[in-house]
């Protein structure tokens, strides 16, 4: 029936601290551009450890093979002070540059990434892609770090190599999930909100281990979410923090542009929803021809409830998209 944006709402904790800076992004829910068959509820599809405030890492990806000698020349001696490196340059990473541009628009963009599969896609954005194997000569002034750890072994080393590529000028941002915070009962967290301790889950362990590396130097990370077919095996009333992908982007780009050091952020739209309620606004609004069939789950662990007010008041920044209904045209 209808189509509603690729890049759509994400569950949204993101944090940011510097001299790094960690920009934790709880959810990303993602709507595929067509919809044909029946929805199921936003599931957890990749994860970043914490991201830093003040710079941003970013691994890019790129479609075209260009041979690694000509990409190590490029990076060489050419890094203007408005120059940016994408560690993971996917949906967010892709965003970020394109507002990056904006604001800087004679900068040039780099993009690494794990293959070679998109670098003729980032290449037409205007980026400049190189993989992961391809080593960089140069240090840049800005960096984001948005790629998954599901592409890698080891995710902490991966975050340290990204950490020596910042000149320490401007900005590393590393973008990582609310996954972290210890709260599983719907409960109400903020910025300053306790963390799960190391040891209790391998899931979080990956992500504060690399959250680690980020604040030794300083960073936090994200998740992104996908609707799936169908019906799913998990509880309704699990509460969802919210975010778009532009606005994921814009309060990223807002936080390198500040060059804050040692600080923490979070990313939402101080709109939490359950999984169930995130299903009756979409089946709500319209847009779909396949009903929900429903979730199934009874005892999984709750979620918890982010607000970000002291991130906004501190960087005056306020999201695109208020909530996941406004941006969907119906009323919560």
């Amino acid at each position: 029936m209808g189509t509603i944006p690729t890049a759509s709402f994400a569950a949204a904790t993101t944090r940011i601290g510097v001299p790094l800076c960690r920009l934790q992004i709880s959810n990303l829910t993602f709507f595929p551009s067509k919809l044909s068959t029946s929805l199921s509820n936003a599931l957890l599809k990749h994860l970043s450890p914490t991201m830093s405030a003040n710079s941003l890492q970013v691994n890019g990806s790129s479609a075209i093979d260009v041979p690694s000698e000509k990409l190590e020349a490029s990076s060489r001696g050419n890094i203007g002070a408005n120059d940016l490196l994408i560690v993971g340059p996917g949906v967010l990473g892709r965003l970020v540059a394109e507002k990056w541009r904006e604001e800087h628009p004679g900068c040039q963009i780099y993009g690494q990434t794990v293959t070679t599969d998109h670098h003729d896609e980032l290449i037409k954005m205007g980026i400049n892609p190189s993989s992961k194997q391809t080593k960089l000569t140069y240090k840049f002034p800005y960096v984001i770090f948005c790629a998954p750890p599901s592409q890698t072994e080891d995710y902490a080393g991966d975050i340290r190599e990204a950490a020596l590529n910042w000149n320490g000028e401007g900005s590393f941002l590393f973008t990582s999930s609310s996954a972290p915070y210890d709260c599983f009962d719907n409960g109400a967290i903020n910025e300053d909100g306790p963390i799960v301790p190391i040891g209790r889950s391998p899931r979080t362990d990956v992500l504060l281990k690399a959250e680690k590396v980020v604040l030794d130097f300083d960073d936090r990370g994200a998740h992104i979410y996908w609707l799936h077919k169908g019906s799913c095996d998990i509880r309704p009333d699990h509460i969802l923090n919210l975010i778009h992908y532009e606005d994921a982007a814009s309060l990223s780009v807002t936080i390198l542009k500040k060059r804050l050091r040692g600080r923490i952020f979070l990313g939402c739209d101080n709109h939490p929803v359950s999984r169930q309620e995130v299903m009756d606004l979409v089946e709500k609004s319209g847009k779909f021809d396949k009903k929900f069939e429903g979730f199934t789950g009874t005892s999984d662990p709750l979620g918890k409830k982010l607000n970000n007010s002291k991130t906004r008041a501190e960087l005056g920044w306020e999201p695109k998209y208020p909530s996941f209904a406004q941006f969907l045209g119906v009323s919560e």
